[in-house]
């Protein structure tokens, strides 16, 4: 067998969330370009249409799903009518999230902070329960990767509110747990910790904060922000056969930033 062979997804279908902008469209297109069906989920209706054409260009069947997976109900519904419609899925990748808010966390409100964790780690928790409980029921194995950030290793610079750093330190340690529960279901979970990628959340973050921005930037060895299409093939690495013995891992991809 040629190795290349190893990442094809021929057959394979894929629940992307936020999947219609920045690293989640990125991602998703990769993999349609490896072989996949893909479903996808985000909360614009303009973007997911662009999507879909895009997916379907590259000859692979797409839906879109538009709907706000912050609110957990409304992702639990979500995730719940997907496994109805769709329960030959057998990758999933839990991508939605952000930071949002530059607020201390002195100045915090509780309902803010529940908030923003549902967003960064109570979606990831429904979907990986729901969609990646029917891949056990399936049978048939699957591949769970986790969108966490180089934040769960270490806190932001020059930004206030230390919300996204302890869901995505938490992310970390949900990837690891869930691997070890689903190793005899040859479902693999591992996670990806992005630096820092000029997607359009961060580039309005430049805009408003362009001193963080900066900032960042110059601590990164390799001089410079990553290109959201750099994510693209280490996503089809962890969705592929090619990564059938990792599992619980945490892959940085971050310029060197983490190294110093």
């Amino acid at each position: 067998m040629n190795v290349l062979d190893r990442f094809k997804l021929d057959g394979r279908k894929l629940f992307i969330t936020g999947g219609s902008r920045g690293l989640g469209r990125e991602m998703a297109l990769a993999i349609a370009s490896a072989g996949a069906d893909v479903v996808v989920s985000g909360r614009r209706e303009d973007s997911l249409s662009e999507i879909k054409q895009e997916l379907e260009t590259l000859g692979r069947k797409a839906w879109t799903i538009q709907a706000d997976m912050n609110d957990p109900q409304i992702c639990r519904d979500v995730c719940n009518r997907l496994v109805e419609e769709h329960s030959d899925i057998n990758i999933l990748i839990n991508n939605v999230g952000g930071r949002r808010e530059n607020i201390p966390t002195e100045e915090m409100a509780l309902e803010k902070w529940r908030e923003l964790m549902d967003l960064n780690l109570t979606s990831a928790f429904l979907c990986t329960s729901i969609v990646g409980g029917q891949m056990i029921k399936a049978g048939n194995g699957g591949r769970v990767i986790n969108i966490a950030s180089i934040n769960a290793l270490v806190a932001g610079r020059k930004i206030s509110g230390r919300h996204y750093e302890t869901a995505k330190g938490a992310m970390v340690q949900f990837t690891r747990a869930v691997a070890v529960d689903w190793a005899e279901h040859q479902i693999t979970v591992n996670a990806i910790l992005p630096g820092g990628f000029m997607t359009e959340p961060n580039q309005r973050w430049a805009r408003e904060h362009p001193e963080v921005v900066e900032t960042f930037k110059q601590q990164v060895p390799m001089g410079k922000h990553g290109e959201p299409e750099d994510l693209g093939p280490l996503a089809v690495y962890l969705a592929s056969g090619a990564s059938r013995y990792m599992t619980g891992a945490s892959l940085v991809i971050d310029g060197g930033y983490t190294l110093w």
